[in-house]
């Protein structure tokens, strides 16, 4: 563990978790008193933790100190996690407030109470936003981030941070970071949890929060969602504000949630939903935003629907097919009509090359976000690239990966949003993309095209060989169509391989289509219940008990 999370954690959070075990017996008394209902921490969705809060069952301390059980139990110890950078020091005495605010005026919204973790790269006032990366250490930015505050107002509980690729770019290491080292995946702990939002993923997979946030520039919500085997929701370019959050490539950057069931994720959909002045894309969202898109989880939402199988991405893995194409089959039971469809094979070649255009991005958007951070920390990306090949940095415990270090030189000398390649992506094949996903979704009159999120299971961590990981590398990568697209992906649990790796099926649709996509995805959801707790993550006492 780093100094810097050692410092942030310490041993207070171990003498919390012990503490947390007990219970007044005169409250469980009075619980069984009642008509018995069971709450489950790892089954439980938000609404089920209100109803319980409502019965008084349950407070927003006592839940807070449940995920801080976990935490201290799993993260630092156990298997060792290592999901989390930063916990809030404060968090349970906002929780404690929030209780008191409850017995007072009732709850704020459907959040009042409930334990979020965020990517580190949400910026927070109350705690350091590091991007995972060492020239960051300690930053404590001057405001939260737009969603993050819209979260803090609908009294949502900010529990902490979660590690990430640093800088939002995997680079060959998954889940690295020079702050935290390399998160491991729950569901086997050999392989990585997908990147750029490792942490996050994992973190709702092993159940260290409610809901986790994320973000996504090429896959990085959707990658971590099929790794993890939870649920996540790429939105609309656009729907969701990204000022204050550290940028990776703006022309393609969102916000979203990962969370256990699509129930949570729609809900805090509706919250991160919304227009802000400093986020100039989402003029549209108060137009097409919705503040509660729970009013779409319906169980019937496939019956009658049509719904495309895009089969370019499929082929990487045998296993992985199979279970996407069981899931195509529950989708026909459910009423779905389901229609084979294929992208031509120049336009999903011609996408892959995109990026390396759009990273012009990188250089002058990180340094618009530096020139706002206090004294002491870099301005430019030079600055920063002169940090990681400092003698203090290469000889750490957590050297930054080299892969990142090329990946910086290489977005510098491209740097600047003038040159012609760029410009002729942002301005021309972009918009192309969205045309061509819109003219083949008319053709086949389609509500909605799946495929498998990721064609390929969790890749080993960087730091193991990849002896009995079968993927193909022909399979073009399924994320550049909703990247560059634009168009929002929700992913949803499928089932898990012969090794315990889960894999998820996208469902992806027109813009601003995320009422027709959560009823879907929920449709599925609840018919099938794929997702499950990690073995070597199980339930710890408490977390489950009768009211």
């Amino acid at each position: 563990m780093s100094a810097s999370r050692k410092k942030a954690r310490g041993q207070q959070h171990v003498l919390n978790a012990l503490a947390g075990v007990l219970v007044s017996a005169a409250a469980m008394q009075a619980s069984f008193a009642k008509e018995a209902r069971t709450f489950d921490l790892n089954a439980a969705t938000i609404p089920d933790i209100q109803a319980a809060m409502d019965a008084g069952a349950l407070s927003a301390e006592r839940l807070v100190q449940l995920y801080l059980n976990r935490i201290a139990m799993y993260d630092d110890h156990g298997p060792s996690l290592n999901a989390i950078i930063t916990i809030n020091q404060k968090a349970l005495e906002t929780a404690r407030e929030l209780d008191a605010e409850r017995a007072q005026k009732g709850p704020r919204s459907p959040l009042h109470g409930v334990p979020v973790l965020l990517k580190d790269n949400y910026n927070t006032f109350d705690m350091p936003t590091t991007g995972g990366s060492v020239t960051l250490a300690g930053s404590v930015p001057p405001k939260d981030a737009y969603t993050v505050k819209r979260l803090r107002d609908m009294g949502a509980i900010i529990l902490g941070k979660a590690n990430l690729s640093e800088y939002a770019t995997p680079a060959g290491r998954g889940a690295y970071s020079s702050i935290n080292d390399v998160t491991r995946n729950p569901h086997r702990l050999e392989s990585d949890p997908g990147g750029s939002s490792g942490g996050s993923g994992a973190s709702a997979a092993a159940n260290f929060a409610t809901v986790t946030l994320g973000t996504d520039t090429g896959g990085s919500i959707r990658g971590p969602a099929a790794s993890n085997g939870v649920v996540g929701i790429r939105p609309t370019y656009g729907l969701v504000s990204r000022s204050g959050i550290i940028p990776q490539a703006l022309s393609l950057d969102t916000a979203g949630p990962l969370a256990r069931n699509v129930t949570d994720a729609a809900i805090i959909l509706g919250v991160l939903a919304g227009t802000d002045a400093e986020d100039p894309t989402t003029a549209e969202s108060e137009k097409h935003g919705q503040p509660d898109y729970t009013k779409y989880l319906d169980k019937a939402a496939l019956k009658g629907a049509r719904i495309g199988v895009v089969r370019n991405f499929f082929g990487g893995n045998p296993e992985v097919d199979a279970l996407v194409n069981a899931s195509i089959e529950d989708m026909r039971r459910l009423g779905a009509e389901v229609v084979e469809m294929s992208f031509e094979a120049d336009f999903v070649s011609a996408i892959m090359g995109y990026r390396q255009h759009v990273n012009s991005e990188f250089q002058p958007d990180l340094e618009a976000y530096l020139s706002m951070l206090g004294e002491g920390y870099p301005k430019t990306l030079a600055e920063v690239v002169a940090i990681y090949e400092s003698p203090e940095v290469l000889n750490s415990a957590t050297p930054v990966n080299p892969g990142l270090v090329d990946t910086h030189k290489k977005n510098m000398a491209i740097a600047g949003k003038d040159r012609p390649e760029y410009l002729r992506v942002i301005n021309e094949e972009m918009p192309k993309v969205r045309s061509t996903l819109v003219k083949l979704m008319d053709e086949h009159k389609v509500d909605a095209m799946v495929w498998p999120t990721s064609p390929c299971t969790a890749e080993p961590r960087y730091t193991l060989k990849e002896a009995d990981r079968q993927c193909s590398k022909a399979v073009p990568v399924p994320s550049n169509i909703a990247s560059y697209s634009g168009f929002p992906d929700i992913q949803v649990p499928a089932g898990y391989t012969s090794q315990g790796l889960p894999s998820t099926v996208s469902f992806v649709g027109r813009p601003y289509s995320e009422p027709s996509l959560i009823g879907f995805a929920y449709a599925y959801e609840q018919a099938t219940m794929h997702r499950r707790l990690p073995a070597l993550f199980p339930a710890l006492p408490m977390e489950n008990f009768n009211y």
